[in-house]
């Protein structure tokens, strides 16, 4: 007999909205909130989790933050709560940019560092 079992990593998205106007790049933008954790399944089926995080992402310039863990499991059980800026702690990675830029005549968007619009050509304000 043989048992056929693995430890992978997930991720589920909830089904929350929240509107707000991002800290770091001053947009309206909506907090995406999600959860990794990592898994044991025991014949493709998910037996148990462990080593759950919450996380949110905003979708204006997708700066990723880690959620409060009682916040987590509340928005996880479908309670329709706030997020407070003091439930989030910014996640830094290193080597990647959440801060874009915008072309004012086209609205192409970028995180690269260009001076000029790849699209149309004309100058970076910032």
């Amino acid at each position: 007999m043989f048992f056929m079992m693995g430890i992978t990593d997930g991720r589920k998205v909830f089904d929350f909205t929240q509107t707000v106007i991002c800290n770091i790049c001053g947009k309206y933008g909506r907090y995406q909130v999600f959860m990794t954790y990592t898994v044991l399944s025991l014949f493709f089926i998910p037996c148990f989790k462990w080593n759950k995080r919450f996380y949110v992402q905003t979708s204006c310039c997708n700066t990723l933050y880690e959620l409060d863990p009682e916040i987590g499991k509340r928005i996880a059980k479908g309670e329709s709560l706030e997020i407070r800026p003091d439930d989030l702690t910014k996640v830094n990675i290193p080597g990647y940019s959440n801060t874009y830029k915008r072309c004012s005549n086209c609205g192409y968007e970028t995180n690269e560092d260009f001076e000029f619009c790849p699209k149309c050509g004309i100058k970076f304000w910032g």
